[in-house]
């Protein structure tokens, strides 16, 4: 994989976790300005109907990347033959958490070392 790539799969790896940092804020947010008013504000729809589309994008984003992670992991050879099913479990249920290191491990290191030699 190319460094490039490597960098706009990072972007993506990183943007679910980010996501739930900004879900989390914005509920927050709509909650404590929601019970400040006395009437609803009707900014609120609007505003929950683009969390609901981000939610689904995210959502759909992170299946396609178990998808690209465990391809990747069953077609390399820098991943011990012994490991990859524990990785593979691994980045299924702990996708959100597994795959930025596994992205560090498998993909970013081997193409820092290959450029240092």
């Amino acid at each position: 994989m190319s460094k490039g790539k490597a960098i706009v799969l990072a972007v993506f790896t990183l943007w679910p976790f980010l996501y739930m940092f900004l879900f989390f804020a914005t509920i927050v947010i709509l909650i404590t300005s929601a019970a400040a008013k006395p009437q609803p504000s009707q900014d609120m729809p609007l505003l929950f109907g683009g969390i609901f589309i981000m939610h689904i994008a995210t959502m759909l984003e992170i299946m396609g990347l178990l998808v690209v992670y465990i391809v990747h992991l069953f077609k390399t050879d820098r991943v011990p033959q012994d490991q990859k099913a524990l990785w593979a479990v691994v980045i299924f249920l702990g996708n959100v958490l597994a795959m930025p290191v596994y992205w560090y491990l498998y993909i970013w290191k081997p193409l820092r070392v290959a450029a240092e030699s």
